[in-house]
């Protein structure tokens, strides 16, 4: 959250240096910079509040996955089942997102602003790659422990950093 917020006046700020004064050619009207800027910010923003969705979806700590995990204890095809369907539910709000994005650049800036909306999306791949290696460093160090008979309290500890990490890789 923190680096799109950081990002958006950066965003701004590349957008005024690079852009031009008119944008000709793109649409049937004449475009300013500051349509550059509105796609960028509209692909900055959805891509985070996706990731709070896929947060939501993936983490434990909410209630999703405590009803996923309240359906395995009744079967495998209960669990089959519910977890198929909160998986296509889950991609609800990013598929409105993406064509909300999709529509609004495209409308500002052409095939351009979608082409800016997509870079927006991905101006904070850097953290999202960062917050990405946690998850498989945390699984070794579970199956580490387990290897090496650890007590129970290290193997809960590094269960706990492990589901984490596998909400942080779902998020990456």
């Amino acid at each position: 959250m923190w680096s799109t917020i950081l990002m958006t006046p950066a965003l701004w700020y590349a957008g005024y240096l690079t852009l031009p004064d008119r944008l000709y050619g793109l649409a049937d009207v004449d475009r300013e910079p500051i349509h550059g800027f509105f796609c960028g910010l509209c692909g900055l923003w959805s891509g985070v509040i996706i990731g709070y969705v896929t947060e939501y979806y993936t983490s434990y700590g909410y209630k999703p996955v405590q009803e996923v995990a309240a359906a395995c204890e009744t079967g495998a095809a209960t669990n089959i089942i519910y977890g198929l369907a909160l998986g296509n539910w889950s991609t609800i709000v990013p598929v409105f997102l993406l064509s909300i994005t999709a529509f609004v650049s495209h409308t500002l800036l052409g095939m351009f602003g979608v082409a800016v909306a997509a870079l927006g999306m991905l101006s904070t791949l850097a953290v999202g790659l960062a917050i990405d290696a946690y998850g498989p460093v945390t699984d070794n160090a579970g199956g580490i422990a387990e290897m090496c008979n650890l007590g129970e309290e290290v193997r809960s500890r590094t269960d706990a950093l492990d589901a984490a990490g596998n909400t942080t890789a779902a998020i990456g």
